[in-house]
């Protein structure tokens, strides 16, 4: 049994969310532990039933060193190897067992109970809908809609990393029950129509390709007859630090354009998929036109989040992730609600980004030294490094191969990609935060789950946004209501942003689509 490659990364993650993060008892504590996933003819042979055994291994391979996927029924093993054969692809050195009764804790999915004597936690789903229960078989439903089902399979390996983390959590206990819909986040008996059999995304498009991305990709990969042109906009490539928790991406995908990916997950006849590597106000600056009817929003940052709405779409809706729950929210712009500007307009005193490095790297007094190297993209010297390295008491020899490498990229292996942590075997505090792959997937279909409906005509929530905690016990309240900002500091209370955009977007008018 050895960790993945890109182990340090889920290390970072875990030492966010744990209480007393070490990194030994981490490792000792995921290798004490078999994951099992028990399946049925049942499940295989439903839609939904394949989906979230589908997200299920994407989310479970990313962490665990060994899984044991274990069915019953002759279709049923054909979907199995497929299944070993995808967590393989994700991370070439897990174990993948069939024995499940090693298991300490099983994901049980169909509509009969495959697994033995453990703790188990029963996924299923019916459309929109997503069933989580503790105590039997909940099926799988026949439609295509991928939404319920991935959003049980999020569930569901939530809690099982609070079973496997039960002593460092805080409220850590598993759900007995969830009953939600994806269509308005109503529970128990909630609205649950037909997906639309065609669904014309018109003008769109996915803004950031990370882990939140991924999660709307692994949906809209899923969901049948959608047409109009997608744009998939991210300057960035595909790191092996980010298959902890890129649910669409596998080891062969690193090196590769993030855009380039989304063109070839979500290509399919009858959509057009237009792959943009470049940033968000780098597209902008390159269109002729600046009309953006329905905009998704997959960022890591508020500035850049502020920078959309600045370009004025139509309608956007956007997600996140923090520390402990994630979140959708949905905007307008000259219907008096709160904008996406407002959400993430900064109060009092906010650090510089040469502060920030300066500081997680240790060496506050160098912030000037920090902000030119940032500004040059200069290579480190073999000085900084030392310095680095005293600071956190470890052997120059191990940082000595970032000698000459931009600062950023530096600081984003050594900080955010978790390589200090697998040093010192304590978690770093620091500003980055790297969710969990359950936390940004479910971000990620609900991002999808209201762009489809966006673009069907179905009715959004009317809250302006819904948050989850996936720490804890699934939430009774899941609306967060967000006034618009009071300060008169957002671009939405200016007079000439507003012009421009009745300008763009007048009553009763519609936008040609730019393919």
């Amino acid at each position: 049994m050895a960790f993945a490659n890109f182990f340090d990364r889920t290390a970072t993650a875990a030492s966010q969310v744990l209480l007393n993060f070490n990194l030994e008892a981490y490792k000792a504590t995921l290798s004490g532990h078999v994951i099992g996933l028990a399946f049925d003819e049942a499940a295989a042979a439903s839609p939904e039933g394949r989906a979230t055994l589908d997200l299920c291994v994407r989310i479970l391979a990313r962490l665990y060193p060994t899984i044991s996927i274990a069915c019953a029924g002759g279709e049923a093993e054909k979907y199995r190897k497929e299944l070993e054969g995808l967590a393989r692809k994700i991370n070439d050195r897990i174990d993948v067992e069939r024995d499940i009764t090693r298991s300490s804790i099983a994901i049980v999915v169909g509509s009969t109970d495959t697994a033995g004597a453990m703790t188990k936690i029963f996924a299923g789903s019916d459309g929109w809908r997503a069933l989580i229960s503790a105590d039997g078989p909940l099926g799988s439903g026949a439609t295509t809609n991928p939404f319920g089902a991935g959003a049980a399979a999020c569930f569901a390996t939530a809690n099982v990393f609070r079973f496997v983390f039960a002593g460092q959590l805080t409220r850590g206990e598993l759900d007995q029950w969830i009953d939600v819909s994806l269509f308005d986040y109503g529970q128990a008996g909630a609205q649950n129509p037909p997906l639309p059999a065609e669904i014309d995304l018109g003008d769109a498009y996915l803004v950031g390709l990370g882990a939140i991305g991924h999660g709307a990709m692994w949906a809209l990969s899923r969901v049948p007859g959608l047409t109009g042109a997608l744009h998939a906009v991210d300057h960035d490539t595909i790191d092996l630090s980010n298959l902890q928790r890129y649910v669409m991406a596998v080891q062969k995908d690193v090196g590769q354009p993030k855009s380039r990916l989304a063109q070839r997950i979500l290509k399919r006849k009858g959509l057009s998929v237009a792959g943009q590597p470049m940033t968000w106000s780098d597209y902008v600056g390159s269109r002729q036109k600046r009309h953006f009817e329905r905009v998704a929003v997959a960022l890591d940052n508020g500035p850049d989040r502020i920078g959309v709405q600045a370009s004025l779409p139509r309608w956007i809706v956007n997600a996140w992730t923090q520390q402990l729950d994630l979140g959708i929210s949905r905007h307008g712009f000259d219907d008096g609600k709160a904008c996406l500007a407002c959400l993430y307009m900064p109060t009092g005193t906010i650090k510089s980004e040469d502060e920030k490095v300066a500081e997680e790297l240790r060496l506050p007094e160098a912030k000037m030294e920090v902000r030119a190297l940032l500004q040059n993209s200069a290579g480190v010297s073999d000085n900084f490094v030392q310095r680095v390295a005293t600071a956190f008491n470890v052997p120059y020899a191990d940082l000595s191969s970032f000698v000459g490498q931009p600062l950023r990229t530096f600081y984003q292996k050594a900080i955010c990609g978790g390589f200090m942590i697998g040093l010192t075997g304590i978690g770093n505090a620091g500003t980055a935060i790297v969710p969990m792959a359950f936390q940004s997937a479910l971000a990620g279909l609900g991002l999808a789950a209201d762009l489809v409906k966006h673009a069907a005509g179905l009715p959004v929530p009317s809250a302006t946004s819904t948050r989850i905690n996936l720490m804890r016990p699934f939430a009774a309240v899941l609306a967060d209501p967000h006034a618009q900002d009071t300060s008169g500091r957002c671009i939405c209370r200016d007079q000439d942003f507003l012009d421009a955009y009745r300008r763009k977007y007048p009553p009763g008018g519609t936008t040609r689509r730019k393919r």
